[in-house]
């Protein structure tokens, strides 16, 4: 795949199937409309996703995005900062310049509320006007729903925040994760209480709310599954956002290693307890509850 952030001029394309969002995470109504433009290859097109940049925290990290992205058969992605320039350019304008001009956009997939151009004044009602006007097909995509709710990235982070993970991960079609390089710590893990597994997470990725969970790790093509603190560790006075890990069964050695922490389920809040066996004892009953957790689902 290849990967194009803007700073300036738009590539040159040849012709191209193009869905356009925000895109900060890839949940279950995006995967629709990459699909769409995956179709259209068959057609002799490049799939081409379009990210406008507006947060500086992503339910995936820009790198997470690329790789899922990469997986599901995009030929192009596109991020583009919104910007003074495009957030002052009038829809047709942008739909001439860009979509038709650069990209050479012969689809475009979008969904029911997708907004565009200046004031957001461009519709998927004008998108459709201006593919007959400048030959490209419109495709819009209703809402993916969930219950009565549509699915979108304000309803996913809402659950994100709340630390509902089921919820999540049922949203996004996918389980929340964390990526990182096991590093060392103080060593009191191994030392006073559980050997833990430690990777500090990007400062661009959003983060559910400090406390333990019920998750399952993977190192390559070996997973463990364990429970994982997300916070500082008040007891100890850490002064960084960690992700530490619990695994159960595992003595090997992993630090150096990539790890991929897989979120299950909330456990209860990060808390500071008045002493060292005060917190190793409810260690242990996080431990029994996962292990519980997964007897339940086994």
């Amino acid at each position: 795949m290849e990967y194009l952030r803007i700073d300036g001029e738009f590539p040159r394309l040849a012709k191209s199937a193009v869905t356009l969002g925000k895109f900060d995470g890839i949940h279950r109504g995006h995967r629709k409309l990459v699909e769409k433009i995956l179709e259209q290859k068959k057609e002799g097109a490049q799939a081409v996703l379009f990210a406008f940049d507006v947060s500086s925290q992503m339910i995936l990290t820009r790198e997470e995005r690329r790789g899922l992205l990469e997986d599901m058969g995009v030929d192009v992605l596109l991020e583009c900062p919104l910007d003074t320039r495009m957030k002052h350019m009038k829809a047709e304008n942008f739909v001439r310049e860009i979509l038709v001009g650069d990209l050479q956009a012969a689809y475009v997939a979008v969904g029911e509320d997708f907004r565009f151009g200046y004031e957001r004044k461009g519709t998927p009602q004008l998108l459709r006007e201006l593919g007959r006007k400048y030959h490209f097909v419109v495709d819009v995509l209703p809402k993916e729903m969930d219950g009565h709710r549509k699915i979108s990235s304000t309803y996913i982070r809402e659950e994100l925040n709340r630390g509902n993970m089921e919820k999540f991960n049922a949203l996004m079609g996918m389980d929340f994760a964390v990526e990182g390089v096991v590093l060392h710590g103080r060593g009191m893990g191994r030392k006073f209480l559980f050997p833990t597994a430690n990777i500090i997470p990007s400062k661009e990725k959003l983060m559910p709310p400090n406390g333990v969970y019920i998750t399952v790790s993977y190192f390559g093509d070996r997973c463990y599954k364990g429970i994982t603190n997300v916070g500082y560790k008040p007891t100890v006075g850490e002064k960084f956002l960690g992700v530490e890990t619990y695994l159960y069964g595992c003595e090997e050695d992993l630090y150096g290693q990539s790890c991929r922490v897989e979120f299950k389920k909330f456990l209860r809040p990060e808390q500071k307890f008045s002493s060292l066996e005060a917190l190793k004892a409810q260690l242990q009953r996080d431990v029994a509850g996962g292990e519980a957790y997964f007897d339940k689902i086994r």
